[in-house]
């Protein structure tokens, strides 16, 4: 054999002294072979400098070890100053890589991108599909998971259809929190910049503001944002000029939360002492913020980790696993409230 040659699994079967069948059988994870054996093949797979073919290897095991992570997203809003899908990506690359899978990022911010993402997964270049950032009732989850595929979604998906396992955090709880310790600080007028209402996350984020408000018997005031740093500045200039005289915003994410300190200085509105100000999502960069952000902490990198671990029981085909998990979240107090 010259060295330009590959190693086949004949050679290796030669080597170790057994059949092929034998050292496909190891090579591709099978516990049914005597232990003498399989370090036989193993030390001649070492030897050889072995590789196993992985188109071959997947007709045999049915798998790809291959997952896909889907953000329903352009690749300009993904790829932005929002902090979150670094922060998700991250959290589910780490865990798959310590399982040894391979992560396939995918977008799909347009229809187009929808009908390629469903086609590439039905074919079964992926063994399983994460959802993260899903908007309104996205008919994608639910599509894939009709036909057998493990899907798993970070966030509770609205109205998929069969349900679809979901990992999130406790969204009202935590503005919940957040908008009582504005009220116990004294603030009496206390507007919002909620997030995109197709999104559960901002569904319920506005709903722990009202809910909260209405047991205080306090007035609400709320504009939309989108998450991003542009529509906290424009609600804050908005919530500035239907009521001057608010003194504490809650905003439905550091960034817009960012956006809005920045319209707010603009205004000469002192933080906190003219109006407070807490933000969602704890992102390094607002302990150094102007002022540092008050915040409510969610564990974006967790929801990742949780996401992949999930997504692993689902395709090894384990018992019992969770439809559903929701992460604690923490307010972290600092000087801007």
């Amino acid at each position: 054999m010259t060295t330009r040659e590959r190693p086949t699994l004949e050679a290796v079967a030669r080597r170790a002294g057994v059949s092929r069948a034998t050292v496909s059988r190891v090579v591709n994870g099978s516990t049914t072979v005597a232990a003498t054996i399989r370090e036989a093949v193993n030390h001649a797979v070492e030897e050889l400098g072995y590789v196993p073919n992985q188109a071959a290897r997947s007709l045999v095991t049915q798998r790809t070890d291959s997952i896909a992570l889907i953000l329903p997203e352009t690749a300009n809003r993904v790829f932005s100053d929002d902090l979150f899908f670094p922060a998700i990506i991250r959290g589910v690359g780490m865990e798959l890589e310590a399982a040894d899978k391979q992560l396939v990022l995918m977008m799909t911010g347009s229809e187009a991108g929808h009908h390629r993402v469903e086609r590439y997964a039905v074919a079964g270049h992926v063994d399983g599909v994460m959802f993260a950032s899903i908007h309104g009732a996205d008919p994608l989850p639910g599509a894939l998971a009709r036909r057998g595929i493990p899907v798993i979604c970070s966030g509770r998906p609205m109205n998929a259809e069969p349900p679809v396992p979901y990992v999130d955090v406790d969204h009202a709880g935590g503005v919940a929190a957040a908008v009582r310790h504005l009220i116990g600080t004294g603030r009496q007028r206390i507007a919002t910049i909620a997030g995109p209402q197709d999104m559960v996350a901002g569904v319920e984020r506005l709903a722990g503001y009202t809910d909260t408000l209405r047991s205080a018997g306090l007035p609400e005031l709320v504009v939309a944002g989108d998450f991003t740093r542009e529509s906290g500045i424009t609600g804050m200039r908005t919530l500035l000029a239907q009521d001057p005289a608010l003194d504490a915003v809650f905003v439905a994410s550091d960034l817009m939360a960012h956006g809005a300190l920045l319209a707010l200085r603009e205004a000469g509105r002192r933080v906190p002492a003219d109006v407070a100000v807490i933000g969602f999502d704890d992102f390094e960069i607002s302990r150094y913020s102007d002022p540092p952000l008050t915040t409510v902490r969610q564990p974006i990198g967790e929801m990742g980790r949780t996401l992949a671990r999930q997504m692993l029981r689902l395709i090894s085909g384990e018992p019992d696993v969770p439809e559903s998990i929701v992460l604690p979240t923490e307010l972290i107090v600092r000087d801007s409230a």
